[in-house]
């Protein structure tokens, strides 16, 4: 009998579901269903819910019910599940065998964990380090365990797949004694971004993950570049959390530290916007929330921002698209750079993902052409037409480089809630264990 799981992504304003059936360890997963609640943080909610058989199609529906929140969310799409025929595998909350969270910050996790009343409490005790991700994933664990409760629930952490990463990398020049008490080092985020892309690139060049040498930007409006090493994550832009790095939608990546006490004087005190759950300063919050293409440009669509990057207009809204533009070329290539010398130039390709590494062929071909004297070198009809290419010929992963380059560039489509669900299949401490 096939085994139903779910794969859930929780952020603070949406609640993504994907579903999958599996029938051995043998197998992927099957995607069934992805659904979606967006809009949590700005009424009315929007409800979106396909069936991978097309039998049934809704795009953001605004909801007339009042959906303000993660454990809302997940009741309504729970609800929708069971009660839809064109998903005769699910007839009811009995038949859901995993739920998957996605969960940015899992501390010091190697890998995933069951989730139980005791890795619940340390998850918990981990929000601070992550406010604005970790609580609103555990709201929806908390939901989870409560509508579900013979469902076996199970944590994957972004932090994980760096957790490879070598001492004198993730350590920062503090007190070792206060950085010890407080846990303040190098984590990293995308994680199960990345360890899905090193599995796909990995097979798409034929080549075993463990002699793996890639460069990888994962790129959407949080951004993020890896380098992994023998398969494994040897750096990464993110720090003690996803602020650190590159720029993103709404967030300030890499900064000087004291910038924001000369930017406001309120930094260090409680922002208006925390909760009992979700505990942040001002300073997190302008850094996090208010910073980025969207502080530059007034927009967070990068796509928007790229199109008005190539107008010579003197307006200020293309101006300060060619300056978001150019900041976001020049703090990528400059990971690349140093991640090309980390790997002592052993590398097999450089990797573009996430929303905007698949979408923007501008930036793809701008990033290269910065790093060409590295041996990288992108052609420019492939580049343009790799949407095509990847719905036609159904590849994960589609090659974009020149023929003349010395390495490969590739763009990879990552899938996040796959990785997870395949995670559940393949591991025999969560397949082969009967659930409560």
């Amino acid at each position: 009998m096939a085994k139903i799981i779910l794969s859930i992504n929780a952020g603070s304003s949406s609640v993504k579901i994907s579903v999958y059936k599996a029938q051995t360890q043998h197998q992927s997963p099957e995607q069934l269903v992805e659904t979606q609640i967006a809009g949590l943080t700005a009424p009315p909610s929007t409800f979106s819910y396909a069936t991978r058989s097309g039998a049934k199609r809704i795009k953001n529906q605004p909801l007339a019910q009042n959906i303000n929140s993660q454990d809302e969310a997940f009741r309504y799409m729970l609800d929708h599940l069971v009660d839809d025929e064109a998903t005769p595998e699910i007839r009811n909350r009995e038949d859901i065998v995993f739920a998957c969270h996605r969960i940015v910050h899992g501390g010091d996790y190697a890998d995933a964990q069951i989730i139980t009343a005791e890795t619940f409490h340390h998850l918990e005790e981990l929000t601070d380090l992550a406010p604005l991700h970790n609580a609103s994933a555990l709201s929806i664990v908390r939901s989870c365990v409560k509508q579900l409760p013979k469902t076996k629930n199970i944590a994957y952490f972004d932090s994980a797949f760096h957790q490879t990463i070598p001492e004198h990398i993730r350590t920062y020049p503090i007190d070792p004694a206060v950085a010890r008490k407080n846990k303040l080092r190098k984590y990293g985020f995308h994680g199960i971004s990345y360890s899905f892309i090193a599995r796909s690139v990995a097979e798409y060049l034929n080549e075993s993950q463990e002699d793996l040498n890639i460069i990888t930007l994962h790129l959407g409006s949080g951004a993020s570049a890896c380098a992994i090493r023998k398969g494994k994550s040897l750096d990464t832009s993110m720090g003690l959390t996803p602020l650190a790095g590159l720029p993103g939608a709404t967030r300030s990546g890499s900064i000087d530290p004291s910038l924001v006490f000369h930017f406001t004087s309120d930094a260090g005190k409680p922002s208006p916007n925390s909760t009992k759950d979700m505990h942040i300063s001002t300073a997190e919050e302008i850094l996090n929330k208010q910073s980025g293409w969207k502080a530059l440009t007034g927009t967070t669509d990068f796509g928007k921002i790229a199109s008005a990057a190539q107008v010579d207009d003197a307006d200020d809204f293309s101006a300060q698209s060619r300056l978001a533009f150019s900041i976001f070329v020049d703090r990528i290539t400059g990971f690349i750079g140093s991640y090309f010398v980390s790997l002592e130039g052993q590398v097999d390709a450089l990797v573009f993902a996430g929303g905007i590494g698949e979408k923007s062929a501008l930036l793809r071909a701008r990033v290269v052409e910065q790093i060409k004297c590295l041996g990288f070198e992108i052609d420019a009809q492939k580049n343009e037409d790799v949407q095509r290419r990847h719905a036609d010929e159904k590849q994960v992963v589609v090659d974009v480089g020149s023929e003349k380059a010395r390495f490969a560039t590739l763009v990879c489509w990552t899938d996040e809630q796959f990785e997870m669900a395949r995670g559940c299949v393949s591991d025999q401490r969560f397949w082969g264990e009967e659930r409560g």
